[in-house]
């Protein structure tokens, strides 16, 4: 008798990020990682606009989201925002330390760049498992 363990899941296993980025690179990047534990990945979108008109929408749905604080020179903040009305949970990414965030903002999750994606993976999933979503 063999004692097989049982599958691990993937940590985000058929969970939906939003993925707001503005880099290609990392954009992709951060598809692969999320992608890598189950992840159904809506973007990477680029601009401050397109991902106001996503998450407006609400299609497609998505369960939490990844945003890059500066879009082309533009804050994500008012992506932020409509989250938070929606009680859509997220996490900042930023090349900036802390004091580069707005005050207003600096409570909430931030990732900065290069970022793990170890760290970024298992910081979404436990926001998931606390029913985040």
């Amino acid at each position: 008798m063999t004692d097989a363990s049982p599958p691990i899941r993937p940590r985000l296993q058929n969970r939906r990020v939003l993925v707001v980025e503005d880099d290609f690179l990392i954009g992709d990047a951060l598809t692969e990682v999320l992608e890598s534990q189950g992840a159904v990945v809506i973007g990477p979108i680029g601009w401050t606009v397109e991902a106001l008109a996503a998450v407006r929408e609400g299609a497609p749905r998505f369960d939490i989201a990844v945003l890059d604080v500066d879009l082309h020179g533009e804050r994500s903040y008012p992506i932020a925002d409509v989250l938070l009305s929606r009680g859509i949970p997220f996490v900042f990414t930023t090349g900036y330390n802390a004091d580069a965030v707005d005050p207003a903002y600096r409570a909430h999750v931030r990732y900065e760049k290069p970022l793990s994606g170890t760290a970024l993976v298992a910081g979404l999933a436990a926001m998931m498992d606390k029913g985040g979503a």
